[in-house]
C-alpha cells in the first residue's frame, strides 16, 4: 500500500493499531448492544469493560486488516485468504475465552453446541467467524485502507487515541476490582460465573429499579451476596465484603 511506505517506526505501527483498535472496539460494542436487544430484548451492557467498547473486536479488526495488508500483494486465492481470517477470529475467541475461564468467568457459552470446546469455540460460530471474513474482505478491507490512509494525513487524531487509551486503562483497573471478587468466589465455591446472566439478573433485582447500563455491579448492595442468590448459595461473603467496605 503507498500510504505504508511512510511508516517507518515502531511507534508508528502502534499507532496505527491503536487508531484499528479504537475503531473496531467502537463499532463491536454497537454491534453487541444492539444483538443483544434484538435477540434477548433486553439492554445489557456486553463484555469486561464497562464502557463503550469491546477490546476483542478491537484486536479482530487489528488483525483482519494485518493478514489483509500482508496478503494482498501476494498471489493468495481469495478463498483462502477468507479462511485464514476465520481461523484467527477462532483463535482469538478461544484464547480469550480461555483467559477468562480461568479466574471462573465465562464471556459466552457455547456448551449446547456441537462439538464445542469447553464452551469458548465451536463449529457453527468458526463458521460465521469465517463469513465476517468474507464480509471485511469484500466490503469493509478498502474503507478501513481509507481509513488508515485518512489517519496517516491526519496525525493529529492521535490525541483522541491517547484519551481513548487512559480511558481504557483506568476502565480496566476499575473493572478488575469486581471481577477479582467474582473470581474469589467462584474459586472458593468451585463454579463458573456467567458474566452476562449474572448482569441480567442483577438489572432484575427490585433494589436496582434505577439500574445502571454502564454499571451493573456498581448498584447493587452486596455484590457477592447477590452473587450467591444467582448461583442459589447460601454464602457467608456479605460480612466479608462489609468488611472490605470498613477499610476503604
Amino acid at each position: 500500500m503507498d500510504f505504508m511506505q511512510d511508516i517507518n517506526t515502531f511507534f508508528e505501527y502502534f499507532l496505527l493499531f491503536v487508531y484499528l483498535f479504537f475503531i473496531g472496539s467502537m463499532v463491536g460494542w454497537i454491534i453487541e448492544v444492539l444483538f443483544r436487544r434484538w435477540y434477548h430484548k433486553k439492554w445489557i451492557n456486553p463484555g469486561f469493560l464497562v464502557g463503550p467498547y469491546l477490546p476483542i473486536y478491537g484486536f479482530g479488526l487489528s488483525m483482519l486488516t494485518f493478514v489483509h495488508l500482508v496478503l494482498q500483494d501476494h498471489d493468495i486465492n481469495d478463498i483462502f485468504e477468507i479462511l485464514i481470517m476465520g481461523g484467527i477470529m477462532t483463535l482469538l475467541e478461544l484464547v480469550t475465552g480461555l483467559i477468562f475461564l480461568k479466574q471462573g468467568i465465562r464471556l459466552w457459552d457455547y456448551r449446547e453446541r456441537k462439538f464445542n470446546y469447553k464452551g469458548v469455540i465451536c463449529p457453527t460460530f468458526t463458521i460465521i467467524w469465517t463469513a465476517v471474513g468474507a464480509l471485511y474482505y469484500f466490503f469493509l478491507s478498502e474503507p478501513v485502507v481509507d481509513a488508515l490512509r485518512w489517519f496517516t494525513k491526519n496525525i493529529s487524531f492521535s490525541y483522541v487515541l491517547g484519551i481513548f487509551t487512559g480511558v481504557i486503562v483506568i476502565d480496566f483497573i476499575y473493572s478488575t476490582k469486581f471481577y477479582k471478587k467474582i473470581k474469589k468466589f467462584a474459586k472458593k465455591n468451585n463454579m463458573e460465573v456467567m458474566s452476562e446472566k449474572f448482569k441480567e439478573y442483577l438489572k432484575e433485582l427490585p433494589e436496582n429499579a434505577k439500574h445502571s447500563f454502564m454499571f451493573p455491579f456498581r448498584q447493587t448492595k452486596n455484590l457477592l451476596e447477590s452473587l450467591g442468590d444467582f448461583l442459589g448459595l447460601d454464602n457467608d461473603d456479605k460480612k466479608e465484603e462489609d468488611k472490605d467496605k470498613g477499610k476503604k
